[in-house]
């Protein structure tokens, strides 16, 4: 016992970094650098740097800290932290750091992108430099957090890299030949509040109950979770917690003679949240759907399609097993031998298994067939469904939306172990978790960016952001769509200082909310930070934006900023306006006509003798044909203020 004292505190005595101070880190230049680490208390410190030496005098916690003075773009340096023991560093660059933070569409791998082998392969790029938070949680502000270290960029490494932060990075790195070091910090799923300080969610009363829960429980919230995870791994041992569907002994539940006439039913695809008594619920649903064929139909190959399922499935077809998927993302199609298609029923069976978030088959209607010879069956619809277990017995989940969604856990953890080491500024890819709560957003989302700001005290750094892309189906007329409110939000944050906005609602995928083009995104967030971050006066950042509308008699002209060497419509004949509607004083919105006049528009409708509003690109999926000859399309907005889908926190 006493060998392993003396080694514990031989140990405590030792300088430590954290890990963003090592090896290939690039620092940030022309501003002040505070630099940390650990060591025994009252222990000296010296850290030595191009040539000078600075001493550091560890507190009674043994920690210790310093500031370098602001220096140019350079390198490759080395660093010297001596203390009890020695740590030398090499590979040093000083460039721009940028912050890289969100939810999945940030954290999505350049592997994933398009063309993601090729860009891969000229990822050469050494004066880019990577280090990556893991995803971790805590109730309270930690000081460190683990993983990798910094990362040189290259065909070997690139692949996990953000792809949205790499392409940023590559574009301003080209451009203004100084290393660039990105940090990303970002969890798929995740809403705004996560990434938000305690102290600053005081301002918002709605999270204060929450928030307050967390910090007033002794055990930390990834301490509950394993609690959680350790609960459910003995149920699942247990006889109540084994599926009833593949019971040895019994009759499997993806037989075709099973009698599962008597199962409840929900209509396909869509999340199984949305069936009542099914809100919050993690696991495992067997599915099951009946087909009728023809004889001429029959005994021929068939290709079944299932769009996607939300996390992983094993499928069977007439009782024999044909194929299994891991990945919510993921198409579903598998291919079903001749031998086993059937003149008259047959039976489609899926075993859905979701491990948090939403659940179920999801994706578009068309994507849901079983075509066999010319014709293509329909297969959306209601499907026969049923839980896997007797659903009370299983272990209640004290985070049933998620822990790592709770209210600060992700500052906690993710953001406050960096503080404060200089940056540059943030990019940040946020919102389709927070599109529930739109009007939230408006306080919310500025409530973050002035508590990051606050936290470096490096004053009003440059913050940037996309706006969410287009995804969903839309009505065939105006209607009100919880996106185009959250998207508004996001735009009314740019009345903070310093911001810019990438729009991306042509950009997307209708059908996946994870569009491959990262490539645009990264570059219209590098045209922001050339103007916001980098004081380039000339540069067209942003597509037209709305300035202000003027009613003349039946008519509305719209005036824009941001018009760049002018307006142009984008569609076949450069001369339609689409996804423009326009309202009278009875709020009843419809698809207006109109014609581009230099700068501005002129619209019209004639069921609106009387126009009062205007809404533009105003819905999940809108057509935006609306340029600046930039070639930057002009954000969605609307002139109305008038009440719609989404208010408060749910």
């Amino acid at each position: 016992m006493l060998g392993f004292g003396v080694v514990s505190s031989a140990a405590q005595a030792a300088v430590r970094l954290p890990r963003l101070v090592g090896s290939h880190m690039v620092l940030q230049r022309d501003t002040r650098l505070p630099l940390w680490g650990w060591a025994a208390p009252g222990e000296k410190v010296s850290l030595t740097f191009q040539g000078k030496t600075y001493a550091a005098q560890p507190d009674a916690t043994g920690k210790w800290t310093l500031t370098l003075p602001a220096m140019p773009a350079g390198g490759p340096y080395t660093m010297s932290i001596k203390g009890s023991n020695t740590l030398e560093l090499i590979d040093i660059l000083v460039g721009d750091v940028w912050l890289a933070s969100g939810q999945s569409n940030m954290e999505w791998p350049l592997r994933d992108a398009d063309n993601g082998p090729r860009e891969i392969a000229a990822a050469a790029f050494p004066q880019i430099r990577l280090i990556d938070v893991p995803n971790v949680m805590a109730s309270r502000p930690q000081a460190e957090f683990g993983g990798a270290g910094w990362q040189v960029c290259s065909p070997a490494t690139a692949g996990s890299f953000s792809a949205v932060a790499y392409f940023f990075a590559r574009d301003l790195q080209q451009r203004y030949h100084v290393p660039i070091g990105l940090i990303t910090a970002e969890w798929g799923g995740t809403p705004a509040e996560s990434w938000t300080s305690a102290e600053a969610l005081k301002a918002l009363p709605e999270f204060t109950p929450v928030v307050e829960e967390l910090r007033s429980n002794p055990r930390d919230i990834s301490h509950q979770v394993a609690d959680f995870e350790a609960q459910m791994a003995a149920w699942r041992r247990s006889p109540a917690g084994q599926d009833q569907g593949h019971r040895p002994g019994a009759q499997a539940w993806f037989e075709v003679n099973y009698a599962a006439a008597n199962w409840p039913t929900m209509p396909l695809p869509g999340v199984w949240e949305a069936t009542p008594g099914l809100q919050n619920f993690d696991g495992v649903i067997w599915f099951r759907k009946e087909v009728t064929l023809t004889a001429e139909e029959a005994n021929q190959p068939a290709q079944l399609s299932l769009a996607q399922i939300d996390d992983n499935d094993s499928t069977w077809f007439n009782g024999t097993f044909i194929g299994r998927t891991n990945g919510y993302n993921e198409p579903r199609r598998y291919t079903v031998p001749a031998a086993l298609v059937k003149p008259g029923r047959n039976v489609v069976t899926v075993r859905v298994v979701d491990n948090g978030g939403g659940g179920g088959i999801w994706g578009e209607a068309r994507d849901m067939t079983l075509t066999t010879g010319p014709r293509a069956v329909p297969l959306a619809g209601n499907w026969a469904y049923q839980i896997a277990y007797d659903r009370q017995t299983t272990p209640r989940n004290p985070f049933p939306a998620g822990a790592q969604n709770s209210p600060t856990v992700l500052y906690n953890a993710m953001i406050a172990p960096l503080l404060p080491y200089a940056i540059k500024g943030a990019i940040w890819y946020q919102g389709e978790s927070n599109a529930g709560r739109a009007e939230q957003y408006r306080s919310l989302f500025p409530t973050l960016i002035r508590d990051w700001r606050q936290r470096w005290g490096q004053g009003d750094f440059p913050f940037l952001f996309v706006q969410l892309a287009n995804f969903m189906a839309d009505e065939p007329q105006p209607a009100d769509y919880e996106w185009a409110e959250l998207r508004e939000a996001q735009a009314r944050t740019l009345s903070l200082p310093r911001t810019g906005m990438a729009t991306a609602i042509d950009i997307g995928n209708p059908a996946d909310i994870h569009p491959r083009n990262k490539q645009e995104v990264g570059r219209r967030l590098a045209l922001a930070a050339r103007q916001v971050a980098y004081g380039d006066k000339q540069v067209v950042a942003s597509g037209p934006t709305f300035e202000k509308m003027q009613v003349q008699g039946q008519e509305v002209r719209i005036t824009f900023k941001n018009t760049g060497s002018g307006l142009e419509l984008k569609d076949a004949g450069g001369t339609t306006l689409k996804s423009f509607a326009i309202a009278g004083a009875d709020r009843k919105f419809v698809w207006a006509q109109g014609r581009l006049e230099g700068n501005t528009l002129v619209l019209s409708s004639p069921q609106v003798p009387a126009p009062v509003a205007v809404r533009y690109a105003w819905s999940n999926n809108p057509f935006p044909n609306l340029y600046n000859k930039e070639g930057l399309p002009a954000p969605p907005f609307r002139t109305d203020d008038w009440p719609g889908l989404t208010t408060g926190w749910k």
